[in-house]
Protein backbone atom coordinates (compact mmCIF):
# COMPACT_ATOMS: atom_id res chain seq x y z
CA UNK A 1 0.00 0.00 0.00
CA UNK A 2 1.28 3.24 -0.57
CA UNK A 3 1.70 6.07 2.09
CA UNK A 4 2.19 9.47 2.27
CA UNK A 5 2.46 11.67 5.38
CA UNK A 6 0.29 14.50 6.22
CA UNK A 7 2.82 16.60 6.16
CA UNK A 8 4.28 15.49 2.87
CA UNK A 9 0.57 15.92 1.64
CA UNK A 10 0.73 19.86 2.87
CA UNK A 11 3.79 20.53 0.94
CA UNK A 12 2.02 19.11 -2.15
CA UNK A 13 -1.28 21.53 -1.53
CA UNK A 14 1.14 24.69 -0.21
CA UNK A 15 3.25 23.82 -4.02
CA UNK A 16 -0.09 24.77 -5.47
CA UNK A 17 -0.91 20.33 -6.86
CA UNK A 18 -4.28 19.74 -7.55
CA UNK A 19 -5.17 16.79 -5.13
CA UNK A 20 -7.94 14.56 -4.79
CA UNK A 21 -8.29 13.36 -1.35
CA UNK A 22 -10.92 11.06 -0.13
CA UNK A 23 -12.15 12.06 3.84
CA UNK A 24 -13.85 8.90 4.92
CA UNK A 25 -14.28 9.96 8.98
CA UNK A 26 -17.73 10.00 10.05
CA UNK A 27 -19.87 13.30 9.67
CA UNK A 28 -19.20 14.27 13.44
CA UNK A 29 -15.37 14.33 13.23
CA UNK A 30 -15.31 15.80 9.82
CA UNK A 31 -17.75 18.79 11.60
CA UNK A 32 -14.58 19.74 13.56
CA UNK A 33 -12.84 20.71 10.15
CA UNK A 34 -11.38 18.61 6.70
CA UNK A 35 -8.49 19.60 4.70
CA UNK A 36 -9.49 22.02 2.39
CA UNK A 37 -11.35 20.73 -0.78
CA UNK A 38 -11.21 17.41 0.38
CA UNK A 39 -14.51 14.64 -0.37
CA UNK A 40 -16.38 13.61 2.38
CA UNK A 41 -17.25 9.90 1.83
CA UNK A 42 -17.54 7.84 5.55
CA UNK A 43 -15.84 4.36 5.50
CA UNK A 44 -18.94 2.66 5.75
CA UNK A 45 -20.64 4.30 2.56
CA UNK A 46 -18.16 3.61 0.27
CA UNK A 47 -18.95 0.60 -1.25
CA UNK A 48 -21.92 2.14 -2.31
CA UNK A 49 -20.71 5.79 -3.38
CA UNK A 50 -18.24 4.11 -5.60
CA UNK A 51 -19.73 5.97 -8.82
CA UNK A 52 -18.37 9.15 -7.11
CA UNK A 53 -15.18 8.38 -7.52
CA UNK A 54 -12.73 8.32 -11.46
CA UNK A 55 -10.86 5.59 -11.39
CA UNK A 56 -8.33 7.22 -13.02
CA UNK A 57 -7.47 9.70 -10.58
CA UNK A 58 -5.20 9.18 -8.02
CA UNK A 59 -6.90 9.57 -4.21
CA UNK A 60 -4.79 10.39 -1.21
CA UNK A 61 -7.39 8.56 1.69
CA UNK A 62 -7.27 10.47 5.38
CA UNK A 63 -9.02 9.13 8.46
CA UNK A 64 -8.36 10.65 11.86
CA UNK A 65 -5.11 8.90 12.57
CA UNK A 66 -4.77 6.35 9.23
CA UNK A 67 -6.18 2.90 10.47
CA UNK A 68 -9.66 3.66 8.87
CA UNK A 69 -7.80 4.99 5.67
CA UNK A 70 -6.00 2.25 5.39
CA UNK A 71 -9.07 -0.34 5.37
CA UNK A 72 -10.48 2.40 2.70
CA UNK A 73 -7.37 1.98 0.41
CA UNK A 74 -7.59 -1.65 0.65
CA UNK A 75 -11.09 -1.75 -0.78
CA UNK A 76 -10.15 0.47 -2.98
CA UNK A 77 -7.33 -0.58 -4.28
CA UNK A 78 -8.94 -3.94 -4.90
CA UNK A 79 -11.45 -2.12 -6.92
CA UNK A 80 -8.56 -1.08 -9.16
CA UNK A 81 -8.36 2.35 -7.67
CA UNK A 82 -4.90 4.56 -7.51
CA UNK A 83 -5.03 4.99 -3.70
CA UNK A 84 -2.41 6.39 -1.36
CA UNK A 85 -2.92 6.20 2.62
CA UNK A 86 -2.23 9.38 4.83
CA UNK A 87 -0.42 8.41 7.44
CA UNK A 88 -1.06 9.93 10.80
CA UNK A 89 -4.39 10.83 9.36
CA UNK A 90 -5.94 14.22 10.66
CA UNK A 91 -3.74 14.01 14.05
CA UNK A 92 -0.84 14.74 12.03
CA UNK A 93 -2.27 17.19 9.95
CA UNK A 94 -0.67 20.34 10.53
CA UNK A 95 -2.46 22.91 7.82
CA UNK A 96 -5.61 24.86 7.53
CA UNK A 97 -8.96 22.95 7.72
CA UNK A 98 -12.15 23.65 6.70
Amino acid sequence: MKKIYAKQLEEKLKAGEQLNILDVREDEEVATGKIPGAKHIPLGQIPERLNELVKDKPYYIVCRSGGRSGQACAFLSAKGYDVTNVEGGMLAWEGETE
